[in-house]
């Protein structure tokens, strides 16, 4: 069995004079569940499209397995769960009969079809709903009918585009929740603009732009290397009661070791001050307390702050385009 689930090779696309993916190459090894972002118009729809066999690359190579989704197509369909970001569905029919059409068309063996199914409609939350027609369902639970078409014939892979997009706060975590599940046993790839979902989800990230790769690692490690430092920030008072004069606070914070700038906020009401501080590597805070003393000041907060997924994602777009 090859290591890898996906492989990519120099994956090209072109649209007429619209090149969409530019000599995209990664790899993703059998178990992981992996975050594929980028902007609209980067290309992950596309490559993701071309995985799932719908659509056929200009150049480069990809692989589902060790199979050839190009010269290939069957076997590798049989590798993989497919839920578009459009998630087509005949709406006339019952939940049910759609199941059995879809494990119909997936060949699944018909002495095994009752039992995929009533797995896939417990898995997916559908037991409620089952006798209904899908135009009665509401679009989370269409979601989950899409989730229950793509895992049917028990994929070993999951290509899952936008699979939250347009449902409500509460059908997110539900449907997040059920993709976590599935990622224990099946490698995933999902992609999607919520950055967060990505956070608690996924234990890789691969961004694009403009049809190229440009980041690939731990969500932890992507926001720690976009970081170079970090940040805290502090409310202030005076200890006995008195004003702070804002211009000494600065100064002092200014001079601890490690510090790199230090900008005023907001405190909370009369007689306190607010600071955020940029520091390097090195951790401020106990240097922080021990001016706190030094100075009769008192901390009514500190906060350590780390670089978000969404803003190492727009800084590493933003790089990208303006290159």
């Amino acid at each position: 069995m090859p290591s890898s689930m996906i492989r990519i090779e120099g994956l090209t696309k072109h649209y007429g004079p619209t090149q969409a993916v530019k000599g995209l190459t990664f790899d993703v090894p059998r178990g992981q569940v992996v975050g594929f972002l980028g902007p609209n118009g980067a290309g992950k729809s596309t490559t993701m499209r071309i995985l799932a066999g719908s659509l056929n690359p200009t150049g480069g190579r990809a692989f589902v397995g060790d199979i050839d989704v190009v010269e290939n197509p069957v076997a590798a369909r049989k590798l993989i769960g497919y839920l578009p970001e459009s998630n087509p569905l005949y709406d006339e029919m019952m939940v049910v009969d759609y199941l059995r059409f879809v494990a119909d068309v997936r060949h699944v063996p018909m002495e095994l079809r009752a039992a995929r199914i009533k797995n896939a409609v417990e898995r997916c939350g559908l037991t409620g709903v089952v006798s209904k027609d899908i135009n009665q369902l509401s679009r989370g639970y269409r979601q989950r009918v899409g989730l229950a078409a793509a895992i049917l014939h028990e994929p070993d892979l999951l290509i899952l585009d936008e699979p939250t997009a347009g449902l409500d706060p509460n059908q997110i975590v539900e449907i997040r929740n059920l993709i976590k599940d599935l990622g224990k046993e099946k490698t995933v790839i999902l992609s999607t603009h919520i950055l967060s979902e990505v956070q608690s989800t996924c234990s890789r990230v691969l961004i694009i732009n403009e049809g190229r790769l440009v980041a690939d690692d731990t969500p932890e490690r992507l926001t720690a290397a976009q970081e170079g430092g970090g940040m805290v920030t502090v409310t202030l008072a005076h200890r006995h009661g008195g004003s702070l004069d804002a211009a000494a606070v600065r100064t002092s914070l200014s001079s601890m070791a490690g510090v790199k700038s230090v900008e005023d906020t907001e405190g909370e009401g009369a007689g306190t001050l607010g600071f955020r501080i940029h520091h390097a590597n090195e951790d401020v805070r106990r240097t922080l307390f021990e001016s706190a003393v030094k100075n009769d000041w008192v901390l009514l907060e500190v906060h350590r702050t780390h670089v978000s997924l969404e803003e190492t994602f727009r800084k590493l777009t933003d790089a990208r385009r303006a290159a």
